[in-house]
């Protein structure tokens, strides 16, 4: 009888949640997708095919077992539901608003390459785990036993506290640092109200709290508090620290006033719904309010920064990419949206230069795609005589990040990275050049996927589990 609920995808169209309107939706920093319905929510549940190879569940860096939960999903069985979801992804409901689902699960659904149109996976992801919490079958943390042993971990992002989350579960004593006076990282400061609303990411940060995980913010370290302290308390330490170091523009006049870095930028504007006191903001200096602004990038962070932009009442928000829309590795989801409130997209254009001690122009040269790199996208090449000045009173980077120096920020030469600036650390179990020290999500792949940060913590927990499992039957001998 279960099989008569799936594979209606022939009989039931694709059916995303209801969308607010663009002049409604533009004018406040809420979700813009509604919740669905029980009924819609089993409805769209129901059209998955089931397939015996499931492309959706390996191309999800979590392996959510997605085609399970649907089907539950489809015939009421919520609470089952939920616990399948939670079973391999710590934070479901923030991965159902934010994971670009276009490139992962739904961009690689059968039905949707043979025409019927995806699955809506993450809308149901995300509609189960509200549910959850709503219904209250989101239980807290309560470890079978306690353990004496402790675990540091540095960065309060998804990648930390997926770990914490695991390794509390599991009775070990967690202790997260974080250099900001709320956890969450870039789920708190980075990504906008509009994906992702705030409350959501404080009831699971709440969670933890209640479950057991101390967090110790306003901590700088290197600064406030040296990493050999955090070693010397702990039986293993976790860097999940993130990538923040904006990666900049080199051209004339880009010290102007004016031209300021995206994370500064998110990072006032999410301070602000929290109703924080932000003066960089009330000074007008990251404020888009009645201004021309450009945003120069192509990637989510540059979807968020100019959809930000129109909702702090620009007078225009235009956005520069030097490839065309096809080869943007943003999620086409969001150029979508924020063509619908009234972005601009200057395609194959790159800034030259800036005007104006407090910046006035973008000096714009135009491009065109030539041979394929070693990645086989398109190269931009330059057009000659094609330049001219694009008018700005705010301009923001949003050319992606790079790795802080680590190593010498916190005294620690010997911990060993890359040539790109990452930590190196062993690919399956995180551990890096120190021993009981390691280290998880961007730090160590480079500024990627909340997604992949889950993965990464979740996967560092259980081989920190297995360390300090080690060092206990030692110590017992």
């Amino acid at each position: 009888m279960a099989g008569q609920k799936m594979l209606k995808f022939t009989k039931v169209e694709r059916d995303m949640p209801e969308k607010r309107p663009p002049n409604l939706r533009k004018e406040d920093f809420g979700e813009i997708y509604a919740e669905y319905a029980t009924a819609k929510a089993e409805e769209q549940a129901s059209r998955c095919s089931q397939c015996g190879v499931p492309y959706c569940q390996s191309h999800c860096p979590l392996h959510n077992n997605i085609p399970d939960w649907l089907r539950m999903t489809a015939e009421g069985r919520l609470e089952e539901a939920y616990e399948m979801s939670q079973a391999t992804n710590t934070f479901p409901e923030i991965c159902g608003r934010i994971c670009p689902q276009d490139r992962l699960c739904e961009g690689n659904c059968v039905i949707e390459q043979s025409g019927h149109g995806t699955v809506t996976i993450g809308s149901v992801e995300k509609y189960i785990t509200d549910t959850a919490f709503e219904n209250g079958w989101v239980k807290p943390i309560r470890p079978h036993t306690e353990r004496t042993e402790s675990v540091g971990i540095i960065g309060a992002g998804p990648g930390g506290l997926a770990a914490a989350d695991m390794l509390r579960r599991q009775g070990v004593q967690v202790t997260v640092y974080d250099r900001y006076d709320r956890g969450g990282g870039l789920l708190t400061y980075g990504i906008p109200g509009f994906k992702l609303e705030k409350d959501i990411v404080m009831q699971r940060m709440a969670q933890l709290e209640d479950g057991g995980v101390e967090f110790v913010l306003n901590c700088d370290v290197g600064d406030d508090l040296s990493f050999d302290a955090i070693r010397g308390k702990h039986e293993a330490v976790l860097i999940a620290t993130g990538v923040y170091k904006t990666r900049g523009l080199e051209a004339p006049g880009v010290g102007a006033d004016g031209i300021v870095r995206a994370i500064d930028y998110l990072t006032a504007s999410n301070r602000k719904s929290f109703g924080d006191d932000v003066e960089e903001f009330d000074s007008g200096e990251l404020n888009a309010a009645g201004k021309k602004v450009v945003v120069i990038g192509g990637g989510d962070t540059a979807m968020d920064c100019v959809r930000t932009a129109i909702r702090q009442g620009a007078d225009t928000v235009k956005c520069l990419y030097r490839r065309d829309e096809a080869n943007m590795p943003g999620s086409m989801r969001e150029v979508q949206n924020a063509k619908e409130e009234g972005v601009e997209f200057v395609w194959l254009s790159a800034p030259k230069g800036f005007t104006g001690d407090t910046v006035e122009g973008v000096m714009v040269q135009k491009m065109r795609l030539g041979a394929p790199d070693a990645t086989g996208r398109q190269m931009p090449e330059l057009i000659e005589g094609s330049d001219y000045v694009e008018e700005a009173d705010l301009v923001v980077q949003a050319l992606g990040f790079e790795p802080e120096d680590i190593p010498t920020l916190w005294g620690v030469p010997e911990l060993e990275v890359t040539r790109w600036g990452t930590i190196k650390a062993e690919f399956t179990t995180g551990q890096t050049s120190l021993e009981g020290v390691f280290a998880a999500g961007d730090i160590v792949r480079g500024a990627s996927l909340v997604v992949w940060a889950i993965k990464d913590g979740r996967d560092a927990a259980e081989a920190i589990l297995e360390y300090v499992n080690q060092g206990a039957s030692v110590a017992a001998e």
